[in-house]
């Protein structure tokens, strides 16, 4: 073989491998919107990640972490743990509440890494969440669109009572409910079958409203532009 081909052969390979790393790199644009009436948002958490790591899965026990991010809205657990494995993170891009009917719209460079993962508390609720489960990014560059559900942690009774939630000056809730659940009914991580409430504001099963807390999924769209 004369250098002449030598050289072109470590070119092409040198220009194949750029061409790899290119494909897998991908900068994207995400957009939330809460599409909910009257359900807020906690600070939102977005991730890139490889297969051997998830933010939480349907049908298994939620982590500590998750516990922390469905009952309080506490974000940093979980992005302390996909960081500290090699994943990329994104905390609060909204700078707080994402309000009912508001989009919040941030870039993240995934580098290498295939999935995007997402999750807020959803509020009121108890353990409630809004949450994308390693989604596939795309290799080729466009707009990709999805809605998302909230889901429920199962680590703590849907009792809707003002007690066993945080309480946001935003939110108005009732008094003397005597609970709609005493005990979690499902303890894997699973579909929110919604809020019930009532209209008794000084009483009732709930402290919650049914004329403004209901929600039904999906309760989030997501756009995504790959680059």
């Amino acid at each position: 073989m004369n250098k002449r081909t030598q050289i072109s052969l470590v070119i092409s390979s040198a220009m194949l491998a750029f061409g790899a790393a290119q494909a897998q790199a991908a900068e994207l644009e995400v957009t939330v919107t809460n599409a909910t009436k009257g359900i807020y948002f906690t600070p939102i958490l977005a991730a890139a990640h490889d297969s051997s790591l998830f933010m939480f899965r349907t049908g298994e026990s939620a982590s500590a972490e998750l516990e922390s991010m469905a009952e309080g809205g506490d974000i940093s657990g979980l992005s302390s743990l996909i960081a500290n494995a090699g994943g990329v993170v994104v905390e609060n891009p909204a700078t707080g509440i994402l309000n009912p009917g508001v989009a919040t719209t941030f870039d993240i460079d995934t580098g290498d890494l295939a999935y995007l993962s997402l999750g807020a508390m959803l509020l009121p609720t108890n353990d409630g969440f809004v949450g994308l489960d390693s989604w596939k990014i795309p290799t080729q560059a466009g707009t990709y669109k999805a809605t998302l559900n909230g889901y429920d942690a199962g680590t703590e009774a849907n009792d809707e009572l003002a007690g066993s939630m945080p309480n946001p000056p935003f939110i108005t809730f009732g008094a003397g409910g005597t609970g709609v659940e005493t005990a979690v009914s499902n303890a894997k991580v699973h579909i929110h079958p919604g809020n019930i409430g009532d209209s008794n504001a000084a009483g009732g099963i709930s402290d919650l409203d049914s004329s403004s807390h209901r929600w039904l999924n999906p309760v989030a769209t997501i756009t995504i532009v790959v680059k």
